[in-house]
């Protein structure tokens, strides 16, 4: 909204500053510092005000060092984050672009499953919230809205170079480009391209799963793109979810990620940038920035009541729109098979759980007993049985998300 009245302004009108709106740098920190000052100002009246609603966590004795102190905890905190993210996307950045307005839908569609979610379990006193199959179908449908506007939007496209043998039969467009004493062609087309690290240029095409079917496989990469955008999402979004179960760890690691993923959202979506780093463009995707920004400072701004010891919880409001948002941004700016490394403590934590539920249902089939392969199951709990203090797990697995995140962009150059 800001953005179209000060680009109204700067056509219409000579004040000096107004053009510094113009520049993603600029309002990119803006989003940050109105994000926190929404989470850290408003968010103690959010909190004041699920106190007085008595919207207090529900907590299992699990036989952890400090846990029933967290009884009555204020929950559903998520929405402080949801505001965060949301009014300084809609005031700060160009609502017209397509990469904004599938994040902006991804904030809300998963907040509304995690706001009905935490609402079951709080006010209809179910401790199960939201049957985990409605869970499951809302991730899918968000993925498939993704993917099919991923595939067929004609605003969504990378830069390729075009072969000098083909560029009489290019379809799309051409631009001749120089890059020190070579000149070469160009071109904004639709792909089912992404990056992937240790590969050839980093790029990866999802066609090429169906390379055995032969001469026409490229027309169904859409179904394979879809599915990978489907389990991606579906993944994320419960590794987001399950790593939130002490205080602070969610919501840093979150940060950290969005730093990084803002960063490579600018970088993708920079002509100049891109081409030095020899990496894919991505035309008008730097406008991602803005909502990364948005993030970052949501996420800091919680953390801020959500750290040790915690004043409030996000709960699955929170939680599920993280995680969605992270697997979103990155399909977005075409780094989503760089989740695996850069999101590594939500992975972990989530294959803790499958193996720790596996191997339980496995033993106790065989042996008639159920056996563990960790203490407590997430990761982060079997540390807690372990004896480690909440502040000391949350400070190095904090460490260990920054260490995977300069991995991350050390990869743009691996090849």
């Amino acid at each position: 909204m800001l953005y179209y009245l000060f680009e109204y302004l700067n056509q219409h009108y000579d004040f000096p500053g107004l053009r510094l709106f113009q520049y993603i740098t600029f309002r990119t920190s803006l989003a940050i510092i109105i994000s926190l000052i929404i989470t850290t100002v408003y968010g103690r009246r959010l909190i004041n005000y699920l106190q007085k609603m008595q919207v207090g966590e529900t907590v299992r004795n699990l036989g952890l060092e400090g846990q029933m102190q967290k009884q009555g905890t204020p929950t559903m905190g998520g929405i402080i984050i949801l505001l965060g993210i949301l009014v300084p996307t809609l005031l700060l950045a160009n609502l017209t672009n397509v990469y904004v307005i599938l994040m902006i839908v991804t904030t809300i569609w998963m907040g509304v499953i995690g706001f009905v979610d935490d609402y079951i379990k709080v006010f209809k006193k179910n401790k199960e919230g939201l049957a985990g199959r409605f869970k499951i179908v809302g991730q899918v449908g968000l993925a498939l809205i993704i993917g099919w506007t991923m595939y067929f939007n004609p605003n969504i496209v990378v830069r390729q170079t075009v072969d000098e043998t083909s560029v009489s039969k290019a379809a799309a467009p051409m631009v001749l480009r120089q890059k020190g004493e070579n000149f070469y062609y160009t071109q904004d087309v639709k792909s089912t391209l992404t990056n992937v690290p240790f590969y050839k240029n980093n790029e990866f095409d999802y066609a090429k799963v169906l390379k055995f079917l032969g001469p026409g496989y490229e027309k169904y990469a859409f179904m394979v793109f879809l599915a990978f955008t489907v389990f991606i999402i579906t993944a994320v979004s419960n590794g987001a979810n399950i790593t939130d179960g002490i205080d602070g760890l969610a919501t840093g690691t979150s940060a950290i990620i969005g730093i990084t993923l803002g960063l490579l959202a600018y970088v993708s979506g920079n002509t100049v940038i891109a081409d030095y780093l020899n990496i894919m463009y991505i035309p008008n995707s730097g406008e991602l920035m803005i909502f990364a920004g948005a993030f970052v400072g949501a996420c800091v701004g919680f953390l801020w009541y959500n750290s040790y010891p915690a004043q409030v919880f996000m709960g699955d409001t929170g939680s599920l729109a993280i995680g969605g948002i992270i697997a979103s941004f990155a399909i977005m700016i075409r780094k989503e098979l760089l989740i695996p490394i850069l999101c590594g403590l939500f992975l972990i934590e989530l294959v803790s759980v499958i193996m720790q539920v596996s191997y339980f249902k496995y033993t106790r089939k065989k042996f008639g007993e159920g056996r563990r392969i960790f203490l407590m199951s997430p990761l982060h709990h079997h540390y807690q049985k372990k004896g480690y203090h909440e502040a000391k797990i949350v400070t190095r697995f904090w460490i260990i998300g920054i260490l995977l995140a300069i991995i991350t962009i050390i990869t743009l150059k691996l090849r």
